[in-house]
């Protein structure tokens, strides 16, 4: 055999070697999670005719739950239970009565709804028409709503009754309600509700083209751009539960908004798990809790700020709620602190998954409980089938400890904005926009934004690493830095503090002091009663910046 033949053979092996064995990952992570089971051969043939017609994403993924358990509650909320069969007849309804008004394949529908079963009656209709589905953050102020309406030009808007002023300024010509405050809807708007009951609820023809979900990046820092992301296949899912042992016929609780990556991430995973969605509009603290309790659920959906608020709560209103049933809290959206991560755990158990990502990326690392009793500062270790690398500069992979870019691999990578635009890619590797480092363990440790860095003196200072500092102060409730101009060190950090208990500015810059560097000491320290956030919980750092111009540089209180 030639040289080349064998250099050949040798990749054609390794490429079986590799594929067999993530078969064999598959079918160890999917018969882990109780996805693997029997079925009759009528069954499956009509869940293989469903995936073929159809694909994986939301029209064909709760299409085939509705063919394989078509009596099983598969959505509860506030107005009670629908099963897997029921969401299938309302979104074919739904779907011809959008037909009807001109929602036609290619098109784009916006969906402007809180959690609840019209957002996931709209979804699967539009998706069963072919057209992409456009997710509205719900906490958008008015500019910023015309802003992405006026850019993603959708031909429809399915949105809460709430909504209907901030959509007034908006060039939308048609709208639909999902939800209703009142018995009647305002004149002019007809209601999800309405179409349904008066559409067919036969089977349709599936489109040539397969729908594509387009999440909003958060807008911390600027214009939220849309993300559209492709169907995501088996291996998507196989990487999650590679890491975190969600089970098949779990019921969930998604307080998590379901128009954030990680809220919708559950909701297309229930299309795999058959897992019951417990839904409620609002998220309340105690509410949320009672929720996963009385709805016996054995997992729940979270962002960190929810943590923080449930563990808020009086201690004799935690000492009356039982998690026992609940055995994994799966939380992401945004940096999750230490002492967080320690608190939830030392009141309700081991139980808490936390996943660091992206808009953009999905998912890239998750830390276990065992990763965060171990280091509850780490992001865990990348999942089944993603790489993660730190890169510098110059794009060479740094070694373990060092710091630099993070750039993420993974079949969930989104294909580039709406506008065109995309995150850096270097050897199939998407940036995440943070950097970070590995350490000894092999666990990613995120430092921060990587244009948040700031450059005081001449040092290179992450303010996420002076936040965790001063979070696990005894008298401070959170923390959020940044950096500003200074006319001799070029920039300062200051620092926005919301305090627990009494303590003052030279109490905290000691505290730095006598964990960090001397030149990570925050000049300025201004408090404040809360800090501004989106609805995923992320703080809005270019709203401190104009606390930080208001402020004139000085110390002191802000209200």
């Amino acid at each position: 055999m030639t040289p080349a033949r064998s250099s050949a053979a040798r990749e054609v092996a390794a490429k079986a070697v590799g594929t067999l064995s993530g078969i064999g990952t598959t079918v160890r992570v999917l018969g882990g999670a109780g996805v693997i089971r029997p079925y009759g051969p009528r069954t499956l043939a009509n869940i293989g005719l469903v995936v073929a017609r159809w694909g994986t994403g939301p029209a064909g993924g709760f299409a085939t739950l509705a063919a394989r358990s078509p009596h099983q509650v598969g959505i509860v909320d506030e107005l009670g239970e629908l099963t897997w069969g029921e969401l299938h007849r309302r979104s074919n309804s739904l779907a011809r009565a959008l037909a009807e008004r001109g929602v036609k394949e290619g098109d784009s529908v916006a969906v402007m709804c809180r959690n609840h079963r019209g957002f996931v009656d709209a979804s699967i209709a539009v998706a069963k028409l072919g057209a992409d589905i456009l997710y509205l953050n719900t906490a958008f102020a008015g500019p910023q709503l015309v802003d992405v309406l006026e850019r993603e030009a959708p031909s429809l808007v399915v949105h809460d009754e709430e909504f209907t002023g901030l959509l007034a300024g908006a060039h939308v010509e048609k709208r639909l309600l999902a939800w209703t405050d009142g018995d009647a809807a305002p004149d002019g708007l007809e209601t999800l509700e309405q179409l349904v009951t008066a559409y067919d609820e036969g089977d349709l023809q599936p489109p040539d083209r397969h729908a594509r979900i387009v999440i909003l990046t958060s807008g911390t820092t600027g214009t939220p751009k849309g993300a559209p992301r492709k169907e995501a296949g088996i291996d998507a899912a196989v990487s999650l539960l590679s890491r975190m042992p969600l089970r098949a016929g779990w019921r969930t609780h998604i307080a998590a908004p379901l128009f954030h990556t990680w809220g919708f991430a559950h909701l297309a995973l229930a299309m795999l798990l058959g897992s019951t969605v417990v839904l409620r509009r609002s998220f309340d603290p105690a509410t949320a809790l009672r929720t996963a309790q009385e709805e016996r659920c054995q997992s729940m959906v979270v962002i960190p700020v929810m943590l923080q608020r449930m563990l808020a709560l009086d201690p004799e209103v935690l000492d009356g709620i039982d998690l026992s049933r609940v055995e994994v809290v799966a939380s992401s959206g945004s940096a999750l602190p230490a002492t967080l991560a320690e608190a939830w755990m030392d009141r309700f158990g081991d139980n808490l998954y936390n996943i660091y990502g992206s808009t953009e990326v999905a998912y890239a690392s998750i830390a276990t409980p065992e990763d965060l009793r171990a280091d509850p500062t780490s992001a865990g270790k990348p999942p089944y089938g993603t790489v993660v690398k730190i890169l510098g500069e110059d794009g060479t992979e740094l070694p373990q400890g060092e710091t630099g870019r993070i750039f993420v691999g993974n079949g969930l990578l989104f294909e580039g904005y709406t506008s065109g635009d995309s995150k850096e890619s270097i050897d199939g590797l998407m940036s995440s926009g943070d950097v970070g480092y590995y350490d000894e363990a092999g666990r990613l440790h995120v430092a921060g934004r990587d244009d948040d860095m700031i450059v005081s003196g001449g040092e290179n200072v992450f303010p996420q690493e002076v936040e965790d500092c001063l979070v696990a102060h005894e008298h401070v409730h959170e923390v959020a830095a940044i950096g500003v101009k200074d006319d001799d060190y070029g920039q300062r950090l200051r620092a926005f503090v919301v305090r627990s208990g009494e303590v003052s500015e030279d109490d905290l810059r000691e505290h730095v002091k006598a964990h960090l560097a001397r030149f990570k000491v925050p000049r300025d320290i201004v408090f404040l009663d809360e800090l501004p956030r989106n609805a995923t919980g992320k703080v809005l750092k270019r709203d401190l910046a104009e606390v930080s111009q208001d402020s004139g540089g000085s110390d002191g209180e802000q209200g």
